[in-house]
């Protein structure tokens, strides 16, 4: 006999997601260990609220399985980074950036430039992470070898690689929202473009105010 589904309410939902944040901080700040214990205890605490309501083992099952079908292109685009930030590194091309850097971008207009340059090469290839282990990496050698202090460098990098990652119709998090609450990809893209735009006017004009700064540390 099939048991009878109960309807979850909100705040029954929530009780997993509690529960993990919860357990995950304490695992994490206190410690210090590995997040994925508290993982599985959200996992196991919302099989068994599932399980309660009337749905059966394979049913969650198939919702588990949708989960990571769901979230699988993030892993990989994540494997793919390490292999590349690895083979760039030992084939210098990193070090070739860096090299190349340090003669045509001048230390005036440097924030600004790898703002565009991490905007541009995410929203190609649709991977913050990607570019920030890339032309990341190289641009925080030339920037640091012109003076400029490293956490404007990697505000200026991270602004344009989250900016582009976002805008990216190849971007995992971009697809994967889309795909979980079932609206059109490029209809989701445009309604970002609210937060983005300001988020990146905000970001590029603080660049331009330190500009006069960066320029004072590189002539003295």
């Amino acid at each position: 006999m099939e048991k009878e589904r109960k309807p979850i309410s909100f705040g029954l939902a929530v009780i997993p997601l509690i529960i993990m944040i919860t357990a995950m901080s304490f695992t994490i700040v206190v410690f210090e260990g590995a997040p994925h214990i508290p993982l599985i205890l959200g996992t196991v605490v919302s099989a068994f609220i599932a399980w309660r309501a009337g749905y059966t083992w394979k049913e969650v099952e198939a919702s588990i399985y949708k989960g990571i079908r769901l979230a699988l292109p993030a892993v990989v685009i994540i494997i793919i980074v390490g292999v590349i930030i690895g083979a760039w590194i030992g084939g210098g091309i990193i070090a070739t950036m860096v090299y190349y850097g340090l003669m045509l971008i001048s230390p005036e207009v440097f924030l600004m430039t790898m703002t565009i340059i991490s905007a541009i090469v995410a929203l190609a290839i649709g991977s913050s992470w990607s570019t920030m282990g890339t032309i990341g990496v190289a641009g925080m050698g030339i920037g640091i070898s012109m003076g400029i202090p490293a956490p404007m460098i990697a505000g200026a990098i991270i602004s344009g690689a989250y900016f582009g990652d976002k805008m990216s119709p190849l971007s995992d998090s971009t697809n994967l929202a889309a795909g979980v609450v079932g609206v059109d990809l490029f209809e989701h893209i445009k309604h970002m473009l609210a937060t983005t735009i300001p988020g990146l006017v905000i970001a590029f004009s603080s660049l331009l105010v330190f500009r006069a700064t960066i320029f004072w540390l590189w002539c003295d």
